[in-house]
């Protein structure tokens, strides 16, 4: 099992300490490196900031939203990031829900998400590979656009800039069942969530069963100190904020995956508690078990074993949250 340093997205503004934190996680044998983005600071341009201070670690989405831009254009930022940094791209995708893609990217949400997800791959494949120009009649990323409204000057074309590598590895972020079967099928590797190493049976039958070389990387906060429940603070913190409100109640991704981890009944009340604007109350209703099962807490001996868990399952990158540079100097050492 490989280690990643997690570092996601800005707040208010760039954090000084991310190009840092990188180098040392490269210098700590580290293999990857994974940025993101919500609805502030984008996932590529970080990257390449960290690619120009760094030389081996790798370089990762996780993830880079499908509906900030049409597939073509993410290939463009593959293409171009990929030779800038020697080849070490890992492009981790997502879909999002309806409140960031409606609200922000101001997209309909796709009526089917699966075939979405499917033509999006489809077309990145095309222009990664450049064997040909890009053609799909998809749903909804048909290349060239045909629609009623079209001009009917539209013409297949396929990059100018030729790719580093045609078989660059693209991840997907998948929650239920049927997204995770077919990210088995079209993708290289899968972005798991709230991935709990005891039980994999919950995103469906498809995790007992992938190909070789398929990658799972999955992300989860660590810290290393003396008192878990103090340091599960700011897992409940994150775990609050998504399920309670990254995401309508009668629609959020998030809380239906906690649900069907057996935490229903506090995922239907967190969310509840978040949209009448009681927050801390909110974080506070996170069960302190979930919390535990999906991160790294405590003591070096607790986290050592713990992390047994996660190399007998089918995991290949451990993608580490955590700004603490102890934290992962002991995880290089127990992962070594």
């Amino acid at each position: 099992m490989r280690l990643g340093l997690a570092l996601g997205y800005w707040g208010r503004g760039p954090s000084p300490g991310h190009v840092p934190l990188a180098r040392e996680a490269e210098r700590l044998g580290y293999d990857s490196v994974w940025t993101a983005e919500s609805w502030g600071s984008d996932a590529f341009t970080p990257l390449a900031w960290i690619a120009a201070h760094t030389s081996r670690i790798r370089l990762g989405t996780a993830v880079a939203q499908m509906a900030a831009r049409p597939p073509t254009t993410t290939a463009m930022h593959a293409l171009t990031l990929d030779h800038l940094c020697g080849g070490r791209l890992l492009l981790g995708l997502g879909l999002s829900g309806p409140q960031v893609v409606e609200g922000w990217y101001g997209r309909p949400f796709p009526a089917s998400p699966l075939t979405a997800t499917r033509e999006y791959v489809a077309v990145l494949r095309q222009a990664l590979r450049r064997e040909a120009p890009v053609e799909l009649p998809g749903r909804f990323h048909a290349h060239p656009y045909r629609g009623p409204d079209a001009t009917g000057l539209g013409r297949p074309l396929k990059p100018i800039t030729h790719p580093l590598r045609a078989d660059l590895p693209i991840l997907l972020g998948a929650e239920g069942p049927k997204n995770v079967a077919q990210t088995v099928r079209i993708a290289d590797g899968w972005l798991p969530l709230y991935w709990a190493p005891t039980r994999p049976e919950v995103y469906g039958p498809a995790v007992a069963a992938l190909p070789e070389g398929f990658l799972v990387a999955p992300m989860a906060h660590a810290r290393v100190c003396s008192d878990v429940a103090e340091g599960l603070l700011p897992v409940k913190a994150m775990l609050g904020f998504y399920i309670g409100g990254m995401g309508h109640a009668s629609r959020n991704f998030h809380a239906d995956l906690m649900a069907r981890m057996g935490y229903e009944e506090e995922a239907r009340r967190i969310q509840r508690l978040f949209a009448e604007g009681r927050r801390e109350e909110a974080v506070r209703a996170v069960p302190d078990a979930f919390a535990d099962e999906i991160s790294l807490v405590g003591p070096r001996e607790r986290i050592a074993e713990r992390l047994e868990s996660w190399r007998k399952g089918p995991v290949t990158d451990l993608l580490v949250l955590s700004p603490d540079r102890e934290t992962l100097r002991v995880l290089a050492e127990l992962n070594s």
